[in-house]
């Protein structure tokens, strides 16, 4: 099975002169943007901060991430954007791509548009209650 890439342009927030384009690789196992530090500093994108990273063969590694535009198929959303190794393959996390509504396709492993953005938190009804309003009024449930 193949893998999934997509073009996507990245541009810092703020004062950003440039913008780095280049096909990410699709990866719903990222929860951030992955890009190589030398390109994001050619853009002028700043690190805002660290954070810890578990890679794909276990290890943990603490890379410093910026705040960016992220632009792909056609929609824009903003995000974190981790300085990677200047030899790394650029990733598309799974935050950015459910902020515009796409999701991966399991079987075909292609980019598919939600008819909607969900924006409702999803909620268990415990066993024995029932909701006596719809989630997202209130909330109450009763015994």
């Amino acid at each position: 099975m193949g893998l999934t890439h997509v073009t996507v342009a990245l541009k810092g927030l703020g004062t950003s002169t440039g913008t780095y384009e280049a096909d990410f690789l699709v990866d719903t196992g990222a929860t951030d943007c992955l890009a190589p530090a030398g390109k994001l500093r050619q853009i002028e994108v700043q690190p805002v901060g660290t954070m810890v990273y578990e890679l794909a063969d276990g290890t943990k590694h603490e890379y410093p991430f910026g705040l960016v535009e992220i632009r792909f198929m056609g929609e824009i959303t903003a995000g974190r954007v981790v300085f990677g190794p200047d030899d790394v393959e650029p990733l598309l996390g799974v935050t950015a791509l459910e902020s515009v509504g796409i999701t991966v396709d399991p079987a075909s492993r292609t980019l598919k548009r939600l008819p909607a953005i969900p924006l409702k938190r999803m909620m268990t009804v415990p066993t024995g209650c029932r909701r006596q309003r719809a989630i997202g009024q209130g909330d109450t449930l009763e015994a």
